[in-house]
């Protein structure tokens, strides 16, 4: 009896759920259910950004405010290159090309077959020189994509060439640690030792600064040598810090390296280094990942660093950089992208190619945007204004950005590819 009372209680209690949910479904469709409203083929997809053929709803303190593209500048505040609304992937493919910058889609030039290393404007500033990776040729290309031979001379496997700035001479630096230094007008070279790194011309073409790195931390120096190796000026002991040293040579001469050290995890203090030991200013900046680009004068530093108060992401920063205006009008230019992929075309106004997207955490693993694809931006850094010049009419990771003398031809390589493309401002 037990037994079956028990039973009796588990199916009644049973029973009145299955009732509860019953009166409850009959009380939703009498009184709460409506009959979905029919939508017409116009209202159908257009609600996100990825509807096709519809433009994505407006992000807010995101992308460009208030400028259509090619107009003006953007606002010094606005932030370009990492979350921007705009057109839909493959979107842009679709429209028509401009065969002239315009702020649109324009139409870009491949020149050559070949992978092209480290490409440089030539001295007549028209043509591009670079050294083809295939062959092991050094060769310069016209606009039209006519190509010249600079030496009969054959240089297997180089890793970097470091331009000297008139162009004749240059430092070829090989896997294995050695170099050599080319002279291109009297087909000479020159061997340096094995343990100089991080090669930079005066900008007379005449001396070099790098780094001699001995294997006795006491032994290692910032100095200065001609371009045959010899006449060598110790300028700083770097011991174990070499790798915070970046030997760059000022466009003015005063200054042939920069020193940084960190002050805590987003600042770092930047110092500059000068034949004589100079006692120049510092300058704080605001993140970690320095890379620096002179301007044409060497009176003012373009530079990126990331940060975690921008998603570990590259930003372009800019500031006066000569006597004792080091330091002052520093200012953030809401860039999102490396100095590295930044030209001067004047000496306050940049071209420089901006991802599209980025990934967070891209300034401290830049292989993460390796497959990003950018816009090409112009950019003065003096007032922080900003205009979308063009946007390649195929996706590039743009690099090594070169501007003809007269800004009439913008040339840069595929970081993909290494091919070098043309695209004409005007």
């Amino acid at each position: 009896m037990n037994i079956l009372f028990k039973y009796k209680k588990i199916f009644l209690a049973l029973a009145l759920l299955l009732a509860a949910a019953i009166f409850g479904y009959l009380i939703y469709f009498l009184f709460f259910y409506q009959e979905p409203r029919p939508t017409s083929p116009s209202e159908t997809a257009t609600s996100g950004p990825e509807a096709p053929g519809g433009l994505p709803e407006a992000g807010e303190g995101e992308g460009q405010e208030g400028v259509s593209p090619g107009e003006g500048g953007l606002p010094s505040s606005g932030e370009v290159g990492e979350g921007e609304e705009g057109r839909e992937e493959g979107e842009e493919e679709k429209e028509e090309a401009d065969e002239t910058a315009r702020g649109g889609v324009t139409r870009t030039t491949t020149l050559n077959d070949t992978p092209a290393l480290d490409p440089v404007l030539g001295s007549n500033g028209r043509d591009i020189q670079y050294y083809n990776q295939e062959n092991g040729k050094f060769y310069q290309i016209d606009k039209n994509g006519n190509t010249t031979l600079m030496s009969d001379k054959v240089f297997h496997n180089v890793e970097k060439v470091n331009w000297a700035p008139d162009k004749n001479k240059a430092i070829l630096e090989y896997p294995d640690g050695s170099n050599i230094v080319y002279d291109f007008e009297s087909e000479k070279q020159v061997t340096l030792p094995k343990h100089w790194q991080d090669f930079d011309f005066s900008p007379d073409s005449k001396q070099i600064v790098m780094e001699s790195i001995g294997k006795d931390p006491e032994n290692r120096w910032l100095a200065i040598s001609n371009t045959q190796g010899g006449d060598i000026t110790p300028i700083e002991e770097v011991g174990n810090n070499y790798d915070s040293v970046y030997p760059n040579w000022s466009p003015n001469h005063q200054m042939v390296a920069m020193y940084t050290e960190g002050k805590d995890f987003n600042r770092q203090e930047v110092y500059f280094l000068g034949k004589n030991e100079e006692n120049f200013k510092s300058i704080t900046v605001e993140g970690r990942g320095f890379q620096p680009k002179w301007s044409q004068e060497g009176d003012k530093l373009l530079y990126s660093v990331y940060s975690s108060d921008n998603n570990m992401n590259p930003q372009l920063w800019s500031t006066n950089a000569k006597g004792e205006k080091v330091g002052t009008d520093r200012q953030s230019l809401g860039v999102n992208t490396w100095a590295e992929k930044c030209t001067f075309s004047s000496n306050t106004e940049v071209y420089c190619g901006v991802p599209k997207e980025l990934p967070e955490g891209a300034g401290l693993f830049p292989e993460l945007a390796q497959d990003s694809s950018d816009r090409l931006y112009k950019i003065d850094i003096k007032s922080g204004t900003k205009q979308l010049v063009a946007t390649p009419d195929k996706d590039y990771n743009i690099s090594n950005i070169q501007i003809s003398e007269d800004e009439s031809t913008l040339f840069f390589t595929d970081s993909k590819t290494q091919k070098i493309h043309k695209m004409d401002l005007r």
